[in-house]
């Protein structure tokens, strides 16, 4: 089986492979698990009696941070006990979710009261997702390149759909850098209370917080776009080594022509090459031979 055919047969799955992978992460809500801990803080303050402590009682049951909770580019969802003061729908995938907000538009003009710092987190929470859907148009393109060049056995087209899956991959990991941004805002800047860097210590204390498995196949599709890419270039190279080997092999079947001179008569006599010989003088073809 030729190379060409190979390679690009296993770049075509991995860059299917990489769309799937990318697309279930985009659109899924379990980037981040945080767990808290309710009964442990209900334990740690029922009994004390202060000003402080009942502010914290009052807000585990209205705050939505105060209870447990997934992530995702565009949902926060609540697989156990879910917040009263919160709007929360169900989701495509049956979980109860509320929405997180952009700000897009901004018909009240409810960011004018952010801080610097909460500002720059929304502004890179927002080029997160549009990375993500450029990704997927550069993807899009990709696909019909590649079923062009696939169709024609077109090196150049090959070669195009090799550096338009570079270009998804590096616009995925942009995205994943700029996710990773907002994230490192949330915990180490002033930008909310809901965030990290402003919980009170007990919710700090009796909360976990860890990658789940959206963000892991984010990552995964990083990966296999830029190995979908290797293959393609691959492939392009063992495509341009087939149709010169091709070539090289026509070359052999042609038959060689040689041009000819041509012939002239001289003047009164025919050329010397007009009549097949031998040439005999006498009366050797003569009925008699004296």
């Amino acid at each position: 089986m030729p190379c060409s055919a190979v390679t690009l047969s296993i770049a075509t799955i991995t860059a299917i492979v990489a769309a799937a992978l990318m697309a279930i992460a985009f659109s899924t809500d379990n980037w981040v698990f945080i767990e808290v801990k309710r009964s442990k803080i209900i334990e740690e303050y029922a009994v004390k009696s202060s000003p402080g402590n009942s502010q914290v009682l009052e807000n585990l049951n209205n705050k939505y941070y105060f209870y447990t909770r997934t992530r995702g580019l565009f949902r926060i969802c609540y697989p156990k006990e879910r917040p009263p003061t919160v709007e929360i729908y169900l989701s495509p995938v049956e979980t109860h979710c509320s929405n997180v907000d952009y700000f897009i538009p901004d018909e009240n003009n409810e960011t004018k009261g952010l801080s610097d710092d909460a500002m720059n987190r929304l502004h890179m929470a927002r080029s997160t997702v549009a990375l993500f859907i450029v990704a997927f148009l550069s993807l899009f393109i990709a696909f019909w390149t590649g079923v062009v060049g696939c169709w024609k056995r077109s090196p150049g087209n090959i070669t195009a759909t090799a550096i338009l899956m570079l270009v998804t991959c590096l616009l995925a990991a942009g995205a994943m850098a700029l996710w990773h941004g907002v994230e490192f805002y949330e915990r180490e800047k002033v930008v909310g209370e809901e965030y990290y860097q402003q919980w009170p210590e007990v919710l700090k204390t009796f909360s976990s917080i860890w990658y789940d498995w959206s963000y892991m196949l984010a990552w995964c599709s990083v990966v296999v776009s830029f190995g979908s890419s290797i293959l393609f270039f691959s492939a392009a190279i063992c495509l341009t080594k087939e149709k010169h080997r091709e070539q090289q092999n026509n070359v052999q079947y042609i038959m060689p022509v040689y041009p000819q001179k041509q012939q002239y008569a001289y003047a009164g006599y025919p050329p010397p090459q007009a009549y097949p010989g031998p040439y005999y003088h006498g009366s050797q073809y003569g009925p008699y031979n004296y």
